[in-house]
């Protein structure tokens, strides 16, 4: 059986959207980050960059979200766009740019306005500004078709979904009033089954809430035992 190994972050919400939407069984691992669980030699052995999510599907092992949504995808033909050169180009080119462009800014967005222990004006508007920047790109694309690829839901809208369900977390409450065309995606993809179920995953498992010392030290090493 697949080992999905998971916390209630983004990345793996999305991994588990698909799961669920395609019926997969797996086993369920959390990697408790507040307390370093990500950090040690076992999951490293996983995953050498020591984040989440990550599977092991028999002797595959895929890490990162994006790249384990495409291995998914193809393994299993489910939730891609028609096998053509155009929609092939565009499924990468989506996944791409939520992989370099949205996760990596809404997340920066959200620690140096939460996390950092110092708030420095620069870095706040710098990462607020790109994701949404970023977020405005998906709004306006989706202003001309249902889903990010046409008519056909596919990872591309779980990718998109698993951080942009988050926008008022990462850009301040009342910022869905610039994405209207991203927020009906948002609903329609958090109204399915399955996505509930993925959501509800973190709550199989009792993650520690705390950012204390060993949590700080453990999410952010570069800041040692300092406390945000």
């Amino acid at each position: 059986m697949l080992k999905f190994y998971y916390s209630g972050a983004p990345n793996p919400t999305k991994v588990a959207l698909f799961l669920e939407e395609a019926g997969l069984p797996y086993e369920a691992i959390p990697v408790d980050t507040r307390k370093g669980d990500q950090h040690k030699p076992e999951y490293r052995a996983i995953n050498p960059n020591a984040k989440v999510p990550a599977i092991v599907d028999g002797d595959a092992v895929v890490f990162d979200s994006n790249a384990i949504l495409l291995y998914l995808a193809e393994k299993t033909g489910k939730f891609l766009p028609p096998n053509t050169p155009k929609a092939r180009g565009e499924l990468l080119s989506w996944l791409m740019f939520v992989a370099s462009g949205i996760g990596p800014y809404a997340g920066q967005s959200v620690h140096f306005r939460v996390y950092a222990p110092e708030k420095l004006p620069y870095a706040i508007n710098r990462y607020a500004f790109e994701a949404e920047r970023h977020f405005g790109i998906v709004d306006e694309r989706l202003a001309s078709r249902k889903y990010m690829l046409g008519d056909v839901y596919t990872i591309v809208d779980m990718d998109v979904w698993g951080w942009a369900r988050l926008i008022p977390v990462v850009l301040g409450e009342g910022a869905w009033d610039k994405f209207r065309n991203l927020k009906r995606l948002v609903d329609e993809v958090g109204a399915r089954p399955a996505a509930q179920r993925a959501v509800a995953l973190k709550d199989r498992h009792k993650f520690k809430t705390e950012m204390d010392a060993e949590a700080v030290k453990a999410m952010f090493p570069h800041l040692g035992a300092k406390v945000a």
